[in-house]
């Protein structure tokens, strides 16, 4: 039987989000299937017309009506120089993502999804969550920054969390091979556009905030307003259980309701479920995690306290969905180093090399820490900031740099349409408040070349910003780019090779 059901379009978007009541033959109309991308509408189908920061998309509804649309989904009134079916709505997003409750209904009522946001976290802690998952022996979707990855086959991944359209193409594809559970990222993007509205999200968990997204959210109130979004009942539908950081303080100003259970994890404060660092290692971290008067122990290889609270969030959810303890220990043990997340290059050369996606102050700040445990020598560091974002971070990670390093890099990450030069000096502004050594250099690659040069044995060198990523973005361009494959060809070139420690 299929996971959908047929719907008319009158049945498809509830009252609430029309401005306009549909009416006549349109509203007993069948539909096919939903589509926001006009060059994919098929004879049936109905066409969300999304008004984005540059392409209002309103202008493809001829196009959409051409190839057989029922009609056109838009906020705003139909233009007068357009003639066709029209229905409008007071937030297209959210109107698509209501119709895809109800045509993929079977296909969500079937899974257990879990959601993960806050600023930094969410990926390794969904990679861990998913490892679990594997462990117990369930079939698994995993959906975040890094890959989509559904029954073990995996596609790079667009955006952090895609569009609601794309989420519950993904379930389907899952339910058809006999998925069972979807662990998630949810970036605050989506949570204020709308893309995860009426998502029957059953586990969700608050990592941390710290600033970032300015550019989008305009203030770090409006930036935990967004997240907060998916706790309060109002976005997605109550959460059955709450797992949040007991450490970080923005989540104890989370609005969560009265039928959510809530489960607090932490290290430094005395919580129902709290990690203990026994020992930290450049092979990984030995944890001891406590909770309900129970006591386990384990050995992973990730590295530091930031995995640690990663660990015991990924620990919380396995608890709120009754994962036996066995494969808990057993899934987080056999999570290998997420991509870019303190991923080592190894070629043989007497020193530590990690890449790490670390690109807001907190994050930086968090990894140099670890670093240095973890580093006889010093620590060397090279990073840049975004172009056409948060410009006030720049020197907050300057600072923070400069703080945890011996010497620093300055170099270009991603800087779109801005002149690398003027991020830089934004960087220098706070790293020159404190006496580090330091070097510009706006050629990434050159960058990390100097970097490697100055390094010896017992030093780190941390290459901060870009981790998984693959490319790096000047101009309208993207130019293939991979910090980790960069240092191991640079590695290589200084006489270093194979993979020694």
């Amino acid at each position: 039987m299929s996971a959908r059901q047929a719907y008319r379009v009158r049945d498809l978007i509830p009252e609430g989000y029309l401005a306009q009541a549909i009416v006549g033959p349109l509203a007993e109309a069948f539909v096919s299937d939903l589509q926001y991308d006009s060059r994919r509408v098929k004879p049936g189908d109905l066409f969300f017309a999304f008004r984005g920061q540059r392409v209002d998309a309103r202008q493809f509804a001829p196009e959409a009506w051409a190839r057989g649309a029922v009609a056109v989904v838009a906020e705003g009134p139909r233009p007068a120089h357009l003639d066709g079916p029209w229905i409008q709505v007071h937030d297209a997003r959210r109107a698509l993502a209501a119709a895809c409750r109800r045509f993929y209904a079977r296909t969500v009522e079937a899974l257990t999804l879990v959601g993960i946001t806050g600023t930094n976290g969410k990926t390794t802690t969904a990679f861990l969550v998913d490892s679990i998952l594997r462990a117990a022996g369930l079939r698994t979707a995993l959906i975040g920054t890094i890959e989509y990855t559904i029954a073990g086959q995996s596609q790079p991944a667009w955006n952090t969390t895609p569009e609601s359209l794309d989420l519950y193409r993904i379930f389907e594809q899952l339910v058809k091979v006999g998925g069972t559970h979807v662990t998630m990222e949810v970036s605050s993007h989506a949570l204020a556009q709308g893309r995860v509205h009426q998502l029957p999200i059953r586990v969700g968990v608050f990592t941390n905030l710290t600033q970032d997204h300015l550019d989008f959210h305009g203030t770090l109130e409006q930036y935990f307003q967004a997240k907060s979004l998916m706790f309060s009942g109002q976005e997605v539908p109550p959460l059955e259980t709450a797992v949040l950081n007991r450490d970080d303080p923005w989540a104890h100003r989370l609005n969560i309701p009265d039928q959510t259970r809530v489960v607090w994890y932490g290290v430094n404060r005395n919580t129902s479920l709290r990690g203990r660092i026994e020992r930290i290692e450049p092979s990984g971290t030995k944890l001891g995690i406590r909770w309900n008067g129970k006591e386990v122990g384990l050995t992973t290889p990730l590295i530091g306290k930031p995995n640690a609270y990663n660990i015991l969030a990924a620990f919380g959810v396995a608890l709120s969905l009754e994962i036996p303890i066995e494969a808990i220990v057993q899934g987080i043990e056999q999570c290998p180093p997420v991509p870019g997340r303190l991923e080592p290059i190894r070629a043989g050369q007497p020193f530590l090399v990690v890449v790490d996606y670390a690109h807001t102050e907190d994050a930086l700040r968090s990894l140099l820490e670890t670093v240095r445990q973890i580093t006889r020598g010093r620590v060397i560091t090279v990073f840049g900031c975004g172009g056409d974002r948060d410009r006030t971070k720049r020197p907050l990670m300057g600072a923070a740099a400069a703080q945890g390093s011996d010497f620093v890099v300055v170099t270009s990450d991603n800087p779109r349409t801005e002149d690398p030069l003027r991020i830089i000096n934004d960087i220098l502004v706070g790293l020159r408040r404190y006496d580090v050594r330091h070097r510009i250099e706006p050629d990434r690659r050159t960058a990390i070349r100097l970097a490697l040069e100055e390094a010896r044995a017992g030093d780190t060198v941390v290459i901060a910003g870009k981790g998984h990523e693959t490319y790096q973005i000047i101009g309208d361009q993207k130019i293939p780019f991979d910090d980790r494959q960069v240092a191991r060809e640079l590695l290589r070139e200084m006489g270093y090779g194979g993979s020694g420690t």
